[in-house]
């Protein structure tokens, strides 16, 4: 059963008072059944959440349906595993401390090293490679062992035994992958740290299900004898933490309650003067189906018809989608020039049967599997075939490749193709078959190394703008602190300056205060002086008169002239100010534009190393929304993947993004991600419309001309399929 967060689900059980006549709701997959409609809606919704995880294999982000499916195929996986190889596999797996990459990892590597009996393999005889099968094994030496053989004929049965080194014994690759080992693991395995396998397969094939001593040690060690100190001071420092809880939650509950009783009065006023209780507002976002049309919604547009003018049949759309896909991530790995979604559905709809662009495509594929050395290189080494794929054998490869794969529905076709007419095949099995190779390409060696490169880039990519976002964000609080103290600093300068200046302004203000009220004094005790003096004392007083009223004229002068210059230069200042701060806003503009180009470039080479291909999104409806960035067009799937259509212009796009309601968990998370890609699917829009405008001025370019010479139109765009050159293909001269 599929895991929600990381353990087992409960189903609900069926009523046990159904009555005939009832109405119920149950769940396809699951067959639990349903009286309340809400309830039945609610599970509905959870099983269509991707938070369901795979049993068998570990897969996250699932349905729960898909995660039946791919336990179910796990399953199926696990029957396939070799019975000779269970036992010792089981041993490796019992009372194990490792992780789980690395279980696998020592397993597939003592395989390797290590033969065991009933292991069928090949072995080199007379300068040739046969299958053979390890009879026995012949412990003469450690360093040196023998084993006796039988050699297999092409029915697997045996016709002739030998006692071999083991140099001559050999594998191209172990008889299952890793991925069926995982499941194996995970299938025949009750708990993790350490692995324990079931009861029954241990009493099955006689392993021990008691714990070695190693391991009891280290139970001992860790429980009970070594760490006892550790443990007291672990409980002590629980129940410090314990304690520190129940004071906070003891506050928590005093506020809460007193909150609590305010509410309550509120609501009891509320309800005394309107007679009713006041309904809660609702907390959006919520799931999309309960989402009801409110009188703060913003104005909608239509959603627009998806265009569906596809060439293949509705139901094969996805597998179209999936195998272009795969062939233009991995186009240099597998040497395949990159060809488009269009050329790519007009030559599967084609009925020529050696077309360039289906041939290399098909080649590509095979050869990475050649290459791979597993059991499609030991299925065309013991037909002898030829050292390399061309136009003229292809179809004896695929035939091969068929035969080893086994599924009815596509072997059916081998006489077909073995008489050369693989374009009358139906475009289903067309695209079955690809299916198929890409499954088996995503096994190989090469496409998993590719992808763990591409998962270590990508982490070393996220690491960096991790990163560089932290100190971004570093260098903003600290500029936000220096700000903050310069203010304070010029706060504290200003107000000294205005002290000072107070004191300035009143020593100016009484600057001839003195003089004047010395007058004022002496004239005041005039009485006091003589009347002989008196006269002498006016000429004087009329001359100093005189004298401070120049004084007092050039002062002023001075101080206009002083005014002046510290204006002009106070304005110097203010415009090299207003220079400098204009400076800074153009330094802080492109350094801002070149963080933003800094971070899109990130964002770009991590789009750029592909591991998985996911929907931008759904909507109200659970229909898929998918973006290739190497098409230019945003898919529409429906929720049973049987309907699929696309929107090709920014208008449409533009109608799509304003249907979306933000209310909906997930047309608001849809949205979102419509909103980050925006320019760029925008550009790739524009560009694919340019194009097709260039292809039809083309064609009607190409068909005057040939209307004009009466010949066939040649260099027809709508044709360009037809000229499709791998200018990346790689000669395979040996296998």
């Amino acid at each position: 059963m599929p895991l929600f967060k990381r353990k087992a689900f409960p189903l609900v059980e069926p009523p046990r008072d159904l009555e005939p006549h009832e109405i119920i709701f149950q769940v396809r997959f699951t067959k639990e059944i349903f009286r309340d409609y809400q309830e039945y809606l609610k599970r509905i919704n959870l099983y269509r959440r991707r938070v369901w995880t795979c049993k068998v294999t570990g897969k996250q982000n699932l349905t729960y349906e898909e995660a039946l499916v791919s336990e179910c195929r796990a399953t199926e996986k696990v029957q396939q595993f070799p019975n000779e190889l269970m036992a010792p596999v089981l041993r490796m797996i019992q009372f194990s401390t490792l992780r789980l990459k690395e279980l696998i990892n020592t397993i597939c590597t003592k395989l390797q090293e290590h033969l065991s009996e009933g292991l069928e393999l090949y072995g080199r005889k007379e300068n040739c490679i046969y299958p053979c099968k390890i009879l026995k094994v012949l412990e003469d030496d450690i360093d040196n062992l023998r084993y006796e053989v039988g050699w297999l004929d092409k029915d697997k049965k045996l016709t002739d035994t030998s006692v071999v080194n083991a140099d001559v014994l050999f594998r191209k690759k172990l008889p299952f992958s890793r991925g069926v080992l995982k499941s194996f693991i995970r299938e025949s395995t009750s708990q993790s740290c350490p692995w324990v396998i079931h009861d029954k397969l241990a009493k099955k094939h006689g392993i021990s299900i008691e714990p070695p001593q190693e391991l009891w040690d280290i139970i001992m060690q860790s429980g009970s004898l070594g760490g006892n100190k550790q443990k007291k001071k672990n409980k002590e420092v629980k129940e410090t933490l314990d304690a520190e809880k129940r004071e906070t939650n003891k506050n928590k509950r005093k506020k809460l309650e007193c909150k609590n009783s305010e509410v309550v009065t509120m609501t009891k006023k509320a309800k005394k003067e309107n007679g009713k209780p006041k309904e809660e507002p609702i907390k959006y976002p919520i799931d999309d189906l309960l989402v009801q049309p409110a009188a703060d919604d913003p104005v909608f547009t239509d959603r627009p018809s998806p265009s569906r003018d596809f060439g293949v049949p509705m139901d094969c759309v996805g597998d179209l989608l999936m195998v272009w896909d795969f062939c233009s991530s991995f186009s240099r790995l597998l040497h395949l020039w990159p060809f488009s979604l269009e050329d790519f559905e007009n030559a599967i709809c084609h009925k020529d049967s050696n077309l360039i662009l289906i041939v290399e495509s098909h080649s590509s594929l095979l050869n990475l599997l050649i290459k791979n050395e597993g059991n499609y290189f030991m299925a065309i080494q013991n037909k002898k075939r030829k050292a390399k794929i061309t136009l003229m054998n292809w179809t004896e490869y695929l035939c091969d490749f068929l035969e080893m794969v086994d599924i009815p529905e596509l072997s059916s076709q081998i006489p077909t193709i073995k008489r050369g007419h693989y374009g009358l095949l139906d475009i289903h099995v067309k695209l079955g078959i690809f299916q198929e190779l890409v499954a088996e390409s995503l096994e190989t060696d090469a496409v998993r190394k590719k992808l763990e490169e591409y998962i270590e880039q990508q982490q070393a990519l996220a690491a960096t703008k991790r990163g560089e976002a932290l100190e971004e964000a570093r260098k903003r609080r600290e500029e936000k602190v220096l700000l903050k103290a310069g203010c304070n600093i010029k706060e504290v300068k200003q107000g000294r300056d205005l002290e000072n200046g107070g004191g300035n302004l009143q020593a100016s203000e009484n600057g001839f205060g003195p003089r004047q009220n010395g007058d004022v004094l002496e004239e005041r005790n005039g009485n006091v002086l003589s009347k002989g003096n008196r006269v002498s004392e006016n000429s004087e007083c009329s001359h100093i008169n005189v004298t401070s009223r120049k004084i007092t004229k050039k002062q002023k002068t001075d101080v206009v002239n002083a005014t002046g210059k510290s204006k002009e230069q106070s304005k110097i200042e203010e415009n090299r100010k207003e220079l400098k701060r204009m400076k800074d806003k153009e330094k802080e503009a492109q350094e801002k534009k070149c963080r933003e180009q800094r971070k899109e470039h990130l964002e770009r080479e991590i789009e750029k190393r592909f591991i998985r291909t996911s929907p931008l999104g759904k909507d109200r409806n659970y229909n898929r929304y998918w973006y290739f960035r190497r098409d230019g067009r945003i898919f529409v799937e429906n929720s049973d993947s049987k309907l699929w259509g696309y929107y090709s212009s920014k208008e449409e796009l533009d109608a799509l993004m304003g249907s979306l309601n933000c209310k909906g968990e997930r047309e608001r998370a849809l949205k979102k991600q419509l909103e980050k890609y925006y320019q760029r699917i925008c550009v790739s829009l524009t560009k694919r419309l340019k194009d097709i405008a260039q292809k039809i001025a083309l064609e009607e370019a190409v068909l005057r001309r040939s209307t004009r010479v009466r010949a066939p139109p040649r260099g027809s765009p709508a044709l360009a399929f037809l000229r499709y050159v791998n200018k990346w293909k790689e000669d395979y001269t040996k296998f």
